[in-house]
């Protein structure tokens, strides 16, 4: 676990630097929209060379284990644990993690419900999904309950296209653009949420299985670029480099879109274990 850890916080996956370098491509010569794309994919590659932080805000951790329904789980959580408390004392994480009633932080990243470990039943073999989020760009995410009269949306995927671009507008470089957003369409406004984030450990290469959602991705992605907002808030055409789109189940007097807005430092990994509880391979 402290080597999944490690390498989430100081190893931006390859998909997230190649539409980094794109996005770089895309900006003219000369202007601060190509040189701040230049100075990321730089600092980026340093903090893989030196095992350091992508950013100095290392996050909110998200973990979701797939595994059997075994003692094997409580192992992993424990794991999970005291690498936290490992890396927060080695200084490889920051302190993040704030009582709300005292505003104590408790030093090693550990609290009530945090880190954020949620379990799902699978057969063998195990894996650990570990997301490190911002809080800027946690700040930046948003949900909608359709119809939306101020956004003229409806209850249909223009409408849902409609909430996608107004959460972005409103990022603005808040979130520290260029980023990524995760979409939930459905679910009730907590499984929203979590679903939303889900979708952000999609590679950015992946296709959508469902078409239509495929075709939406690529037109909110495309029509994002156009906002003019840029890397970082300070314009240009790379405002977003991808967009993860899923569906869940909604009853049938909600309709939420939920958006989780990612920044540009995407940091997530997939590892599968072996029997002993090591890596057996990255996914």
């Amino acid at each position: 676990m402290v080597t999944l850890i490690e390498r989430t916080d100081s190893d931006l996956p390859d998909d997230v630097c190649d539409a980094l370098a794109r996005a770089c491509e895309r900006e003219p010569e000369g202007t601060v929209a190509r040189e701040t794309l230049r100075i990321i994919l730089e600092s980026a590659a340093l903090s893989r060379n030196s095992v350091l932080p992508i950013c100095q805000d290392t996050g909110s951790i998200l973990a979701i284990v797939r595994a059997e329904p075994t003692k094997r789980v409580f192992d992993i959580e424990r794991a999970l644990r005291e690498g936290l408390r490992h890396l927060t004392k080695k200084g490889m994480l920051r302190q993040n993690c704030v009582d709300p009633l005292t505003g104590e932080n408790t030093g090693d990243n550990l609290g009530e419900h945090v880190p954020q470990i949620h379990f799902i039943p699978t057969p063998a073999p195990a894996t650990v999904s570990l997301m490190l989020k911002g809080g800027g760009s946690e700040n930046m995410s948003a949900q909608y309950s359709l119809p939306d009269s101020g956004l003229d949306a409806g209850r249909d995927l223009d409408g849902v296209r409609r909430c996608i671009l107004d959460a972005l507008f409103r990022a603005q470089g808040k979130g520290c653009a260029p980023g990524i957003v995760g979409v939930c369409i459905g679910g009730d406004r907590a499984s929203g949420y979590l679903l939303a984030k889900e979708m952000l450990f999609r590679r950015l290469d992946e296709p959508n299985p469902v078409h239509d959602l495929e075709l939406l991705e690529e037109r909110v992605v495309e029509e994002a670029n156009g906002l003019g907002i840029g890397p970082m808030g300070l314009g240009g055409r790379s405002t977003l480099l991808g967009a993860r789109i899923g569906l869940a189940g909604r009853h049938p007097a909600c309709f939420f879109v939920t958006v989780a807005y990612s920044c540009w430092a995407t940091r997530r990994m997939t590892a599968e274990l072996d029997e002993e509880g090591r890596i057996a391979r990255w996914l």
